[in-house]
């Protein structure tokens, strides 16, 4: 079983303008249309299984729109998308929200600290942390620069390692193997700790011997394979996985096993 546990998605009204938005800002080529269809037919090519969905809310009034669709995903596609759930950190509201998104049956939110103007050590930031993690919600934080939104970077390795040892989430996902163009850093903070590191956007920039490094420091029990589709391709994703990690068992966990353990609770 193969599960992409980071990629992204935009309601058809929306998508054409959004990726053309965010192509122009990173300078980076989709590799989808970011809809939803699009992500199917790359998952059926690629040979993912099941894509988990990240959206990211960069005002706290999308909270109601970003969570319809989400359940709308989920409810069409059956388990071969997942999507998880948004709010901004600065929502009057969170707690309720949080709860709201426990209600809807989404397994988790994602925190994207650069879009939504906030840095991860911010009360803001902790407090949703704290919330979402009581609630055993899945919380994932993009980690480390963005290409797009490179200064300042609102969640570095030494930030996140402080609200780890402040709040000690329980599932806690650091996007981009814990801190995108800062994996010195991470090598040193962040390998260890209680935490998954998932792969997103990462292979065409990391060298191979410190993505080795960090899986051996850090478990490869605790690596989730993801792409940040649409901006990286899910086959070729797979490929280099495959390449990467020719033990079968290190494989196999990294490709799906660690996420499907993650999303069930085992």
């Amino acid at each position: 079983m193969i599960i992409d546990f980071h990629t992204h998605i935009f309601p058809d009204k929306i998508a054409p303008k959004t990726i053309e938005f965010l192509s122009a800002k990173s300078g980076i080529k989709n590799n989808t249309d970011g809809t939803v269809t699009g992500l199917y037919d790359s998952m059926q090519k690629s040979g993912v299984d099941i894509s988990v969905v990240l959206p990211v809310a960069t005002k706290p009034s999308q909270f109601n729109s970003i969570n319809r669709f989400a359940c709308e995903v989920n409810e069409k596609y059956e388990g071969n998308i997942i999507s998880f759930g948004g709010l901004h950190p600065y929502s009057e509201n969170y707690k309720e929200e949080l709860k709201s998104i426990k209600s809807m049956g989404l397994k988790g939110i994602k925190l994207h600290p650069d879009y939504q103007e906030v840095f991860i050590d911010d009360i803001a930031c902790k407090r949703v942390i704290y919330e979402a993690s009581a609630l055993d919600l899945i919380i994932t934080v993009h980690a480390g620069r963005d290409i797009g939104y490179p200064d300042p970077v609102h969640c570095p390795p030494e930030k996140m390692r402080s609200v780890i040892d402040e709040i000690k989430p329980k599932k806690l996902v650091l996007a981009h193997l814990g801190g995108w163009e800062q994996w010195d850093a991470v090598e040193e903070l962040l390998c260890g700790q209680d935490v998954w590191l998932d792969t997103a956007f990462s292979f065409e920039y990391i060298e191979k011997e410190q993505f080795y490094r960090i899986m051996e420091k850090h478990g490869y029990d605790r690596i989730l394979f993801s792409t940040d589709s649409p901006w990286s391709d899910q086959g070729d994703y797979v490929n280099r996985v495959k390449e990467l990690l020719p033990d079968d068992k290190i494989r196999n966990a990294v490709l799906g096993e660690n996420a499907w353990r993650l999303l069930n609770g085992i």
